[in-house]
């Protein structure tokens, strides 16, 4: 065996106090948080984006005929919560 004096970092891990451990603890939730937070964003925006275009559709005509849009509505409201709270 040789005389190589081995550090903790050579295995891939340090020692911490408790306080550290819960920084890091934070660190990591917020960072989760944050990307299903991002996640949740684009779904919403993917979500909303047909239905923006679909209303840009012929500027020239005044009105829109949307028949069952209640229905329509009501559907898309619980994607949308869906996508919110899920």
């Amino acid at each position: 065996m040789s005389d190589e004096f081995w550090t903790i970092e050579d295995f891939g891990f340090t020692a911490v106090n408790e306080s550290e451990l819960d920084v890091a603890k934070a660190a990591t939730t917020a960072s989760t948080s944050a990307k299903e937070q991002e996640e949740k964003l684009k779904k919403l925006h993917n979500a909303v984006k047909p239905l923006l275009a679909n209303l840009k559709q012929n500027p020239e005509k005044e009105y829109i005929l949307w028949p069952n849009r209640i229905a329509v509505i009501e559907k898309f409201e619980s994607h949308l919560a869906d996508i919110v709270y899920n």
